[in-house]
């Protein structure tokens, strides 16, 4: 079962990106994989168990649900229900922890999930860097935009 850990550190607050990553429905602001997003049946994208459908710049599309929200930790754990890509029973969890010296942040995102063996090298290469290393850079981008 593949498990991939990424992390970084990011010249900002942690109440500032936590603004931007905490609404589960926000990733089409910022991400580059991302073209729209939507929350299914009019649901607040921070109501536990919301389901958000979002279609990829390659025209694909996918649906994840959220599954815990801590404001107080700064953490939010989804999954994926649906998905053209071969991955099965993906979990993933976003923490954001302060890093005092010089009031950054530190952002870990990890998830796990069953693959056939011979796709498995090649989804986690994909979702550690085209999806978790590309969003970090994107935040980055977006946080200097938004300053």
């Amino acid at each position: 079962m593949p498990h991939i850990v990424k992390s970084t550190v990011l010249d900002a607050p942690t109440g500032v990106v936590w603004n931007v990553l905490r609404d589960f429905n926000g990733h089409d602001r910022w991400h580059p994989a991302v073209a729209t997003s939507t929350i299914e049946r009019a649901q607040a994208a921070d109501r536990i168990g919301c389901v958000r459908r979002f279609k990829l710049k390659d025209g694909s599309e996918l649906r994840e649900q959220l599954l815990a929200l801590s404001d107080l930790e700064q953490s939010f754990s989804y999954c994926l229900l649906d998905t053209p890509i071969p991955m099965f029973n993906y979990v993933a969890h976003v923490r954001l922890l302060p890093v005092t010296d010089g009031d950054r942040t530190f952002w870990h995102w990890e998830s796990r999930f069953a693959a056939r063996p011979a796709e498995a090298a090649q989804l986690t290469e994909m979702v550690g860097e085209q999806i978790y290393q590309a969003g970090f850079e994107a935040i980055r981008r977006h946080l200097r935009e938004a300053a």
